[in-house]
C-alpha cells in the first residue's frame, strides 16, 4: 500500500524558512517521479516544483530561486526546502509520486499518488 507523510510545515514570517519532508513507502521509490504541489483557499492546486528519479528537477517560475527540491532514495525521503518565504506562498503543501520517473512533471494529471498535506502559512 503506497503511503506519503508530509511534515515540517508551520507558521513563518515574511522572509523566513521552512523545511518540508515526505516519507514515502509501499513501492520502489527510486522508479517514480516525485512532486511537491500546493493549495491554496478557493485555489486550485499547483506544481511547484518536481524531480525525476535520475535527480533532474522543474520549478514553477513563482518559486525559482526561493525553493528546492531533493530526495534521499535511501531513506524513501523527500525534501522541499523552502527560504525567502513570502505570504503569498502561504497554502496547503503536498507531495505526489507519478509512475512515470524520467521526467519531472508539474501537472497534477501526471502523479498517481497523494499525501495529507501539510500546512504553511507566512504572514507578512
Amino acid at each position: 500500500q503506497v503511503q506519503l507523510v508530509e511534515s515540517g510545515g508551520g507558521s513563518v514570517q515574511s522572509g523566513g524558512s521552512l523545511r518540508l519532508s515526505c516519507a514515502a513507502s509501499g513501492y520502489t521509490y527510486s522508479s517514480y517521479c516525485m512532486g511537491w504541489f500546493r493549495q491554496a483557499p478557493g485555489k486550485g492546486r499547483e506544481g511547484v516544483a518536481a524531480i525525476d528519479s535520475d535527480g533532474s528537477t522543474s520549478y514553477a517560475d513563482s518559486v525559482k530561486g526561493r525553493l528546492t527540491i531533493s530526495q534521499d532514495n535511501a531513506k524513501n525521503t523527500l525534501y522541499l526546502q523552502m527560504n525567502s518565504l513570502k505570504p503569498e506562498d502561504t497554502a496547503m503543501y503536498y507531495c505526489a509520486a507519478g509512475r512515470g520517473g524520467y521526467y519531472a512533471p508539474l501537472d497534477v494529471y501526471e502523479y498517481n499518488y497523494w499525501g495529507q498535506g501539510t500546512q504553511v502559512t507566512v504572514s507578512s
